[in-house]
């Protein structure tokens, strides 16, 4: 096994399955960390704040990380428009909830439905056909379309619910304008993650357990990736594919960080 000088990892699936822990994601975490090598939770969720990930990793999983190690595709998405707007462009319409929305005033975006420069879709529990009106109109006017993921659905105790691509799809439907998509399977969520842990691609590994995000975005990007068999893709799956994750484990406790690990 090639040893890693830094890990970016995917939560839901991986670090724990919706409420229910994974022995073996913690065990794997505490053994990153006494290593101490350099690690990022790179996930598509947009409607949490790094805190709220944090908090909820330390009440409800006992896994004890910082702000630091998590990189949503809010934050994402706020970093791709910060880089991309010029300081008389940075009003935005966001259909989308507190984690994008705190991120993008952060990098000093105006968030307003009055001219926006960017329509940003993500998650949105409370939408309402007017915000899509509002958004569809913006577009049309030449806003340029932003989607932060293009998860179809998100698991949850009911089942599947429609996940932030569904709306973005909505939105592309209604305005035939095709979005800048940001996170995962989209490298740009990887690339950005690659500045902020400051390594090269060749020395990081993308974990996860769904290859059509996860392994897909790592791939996209050039990374190597490592399938964990604890979420969503499942071995018979995988067979199928022509291009396979560079590794593949039933479970993380599986998985050597070093040679003496």
């Amino acid at each position: 096994m090639k040893r890693y000088q830094g890990y970016f990892i995917d939560l839901d699936g991986t670090i724990y399955a919706g409420k229910k822990r994974i022995p073996a994601a913690k065990r794997f975490i505490e053994r990153l960390q006494q290593a101490q090598i350099p690690f990022l939770f790179v996930t598509n969720n947009t409607t949490k704040l790094p805190k709220d990930v944090v908090a909820n990793l330390a009440n409800n999983h006992d896994i004890h990380v910082s702000e630091d190690n998590v990189y949503t595709a809010g934050l994402a998405t706020a970093d791709f428009m910060d880089n991309q707007a010029d300081n008389n462009h940075r009003k935005a319409y966001v259909i989308g909830e507190t984690g994008l929305i705190d991120a993008l005033e952060s990098r000093g975006f105006e968030i307003t439905d009055d001219h926006p420069d960017y329509v940003v879709v993500g998650l949105d529990t409370d939408v309402t056909y007017e915000k899509f009106c509002v958004a569809t109109l913006a577009i049309k006017n030449g806003a340029r379309f932003i989607g932060t993921n293009p998860d179809t659905n998100i698991p949850n105790e009911r089942g599947m619910l429609p996940g932030a691509g569904s709306l973005v799809e909505l939105v592309r439907y209604a305005t035939q304008v095709e979005p800048t998509l940001i996170g995962k399977p989209e490298p740009i969520i990887l690339n950005n993650a690659l500045k902020i842990i400051g390594l090269d691609k060749q020395q990081v590994v993308m974990v996860g357990d769904n290859y059509m995000t996860d392994i897909s975005a790592g791939i996209n990007v050039g990374m190597d990736t490592l399938l964990v068999y604890t979420g969503v893709s499942t071995k018979e799956q995988i067979a199928t594919k022509s291009i396979k994750p560079t590794w593949q484990v039933d479970s993380l406790d599986d998985w050597q960080l070093t040679d003496e690990d």
